[in-house]
């Protein structure tokens, strides 16, 4: 009897060290939060602090904001050496050095090429932070995307609360005569929207099962409304007399749909690539990549029939590079949701051609915002 209480003891003493543990890990995780915040709202305002023309600043400087913060807050999480630390720290810097040293030239392509890619350098960076010591797991790559996906989700809530709570302050302080308004978005509202992504990756890994019943719910929402949204637009373009292969507008809609689209497709197979789906939900995941590659070929068609009729820009040749990048991606999804829906593969499959493939759209992005600009002769 008295062995069963001294072991039970043991036990009580070992959790109670486990429970002290987590809870002073949690304290000082929440510590790095707040000070991240806080970090990227300063980062956020220093056009106003240093007098930076704002147009020149944020195009450039939008990403270093807050995915440097949050690559910083994976890095600590995972327990990453000082030589990786060192090595990403080096690579962010350099970054801002050369995004900030382009000629400010008005209307160059390569420029804002540069500007809108350099983002997706930065997350690939988090990316390397967040799977850690397992860069060739493809379940880590996967969770990275779903982890993406999830940010989205907590991100857009927590911006909506936000946005609900700075309308009863403004208006309360109206009603005593006071308009803040200026004030409240100059300071308040910009550390706000700073903080909401650092703060939505804090919820997502402390509280995955905030997001980890939505998300999935979601995908399987919009999976079938996308699907038929992208068949009745096709078959409306017939009808609208505009086509992306001379209304340059319509091009740059059709590819950024086509963006969006590949990302829900990747949202949705990240999500449920380890749980068990219905024949129609993956059959639903198979028809709309079968719809966007016809989206996808159409892209693509029209930026070939623009490249012979005008010879090759900065914006073509990227938009041509993407385009074939995405077009390959698919068409190796679709065949791999084939063989499960012939029952020949399953589900996780799909998630490892998913997470094999990033690394490519990795070296395009570092391709496009670092090399573009001297191929091209910052034009």
């Amino acid at each position: 009897m008295e062995n069963q209480n001294s072991t039970d003891s043991i036990k009580d003493n070992i959790l109670a060290h486990e429970i002290n543990e987590v809870n002073i890990a949690t304290k000082r995780e929440l510590i790095f939060i707040i000070i991240a915040s806080l970090l990227a709202g300063l980062i956020a305002k220093l056009p106003a602090f240093l007098s930076i023309n704002e147009d020149f600043f944020f195009p450039r400087n939008i990403g270093f904001i807050v995915l440097p913060l949050i690559t910083l807050y994976f890095a600590w999480k995972n327990k990453l050496s000082a030589n990786k630390i060192a090595f990403l720290s080096c690579v962010t810097l350099a970054s801002v050095l050369f995004i900030n040293s382009l000629p400010d030239v008005k209307e160059s392509d390569t420029l804002i090429l540069s500007c809108i890619h350099l983002p997706l350098f930065l997350w690939s960076m988090l990316g390397f932070t967040f799977v850690g010591e397992n860069r060739n797991n493809e379940e880590k790559r996967l969770s990275f995307l779903k982890y993406n996906g999830d940010l989205v989700v907590m991100t857009a809530l927590i911006l909506i609360a936000g946005a609900i709570m700075t309308g009863i302050t403004i208006n309360l302080f109206l009603l005593i005569g006071y308009n803040i308004e200026d004030f409240y978005f100059n300071y308040i509202g910009i550390f706000g929207l700073s903080a909401a992504p650092i703060i939505g990756t804090y919820l997502t890994q402390t509280n995955p099962e905030l997001v980890g019943k939505v998300s999935p719910v979601i995908a399987k929402i919009f999976s079938p409304l996308v699907t038929i949204m992208l068949v009745v637009y096709l078959i409306a373009i017939v009808y609208s007399g505009k086509d992306p292969y001379n209304d340059r507008e319509s091009l740059l809609i059709f590819n950024g749909l086509l963006i969006g689209v590949i990302a829900l497709i990747f949202f949705s197979i990240a999500e449920t690539s380890n749980t068990t789906k219905s024949y129609m939900e993956i059959m639903i995941l198979f028809l709309l990549s079968i719809v966007t590659i016809v989206v996808n070929g159409v892209a693509l068609s029209a930026i070939l029939f623009r490249i012979s009729e005008w010879g090759f820009t900065p914006n073509r040749t990227a938009v041509l590079g993407s385009n074939v990048l995405f077009l390959i991606n698919l068409l190796l999804i679709t065949i791999r949701l084939l063989r499960v829906l012939s029952k020949k593969d399953d589900l996780a499959k799909v998630g490892k051609t998913i997470a094999l493939y990033l690394p490519i759209y990795i070296i395009w992005s570092i391709i496009v915002t670092f090399l573009f600009p001297l191929i091209f002769g910052f034009k």
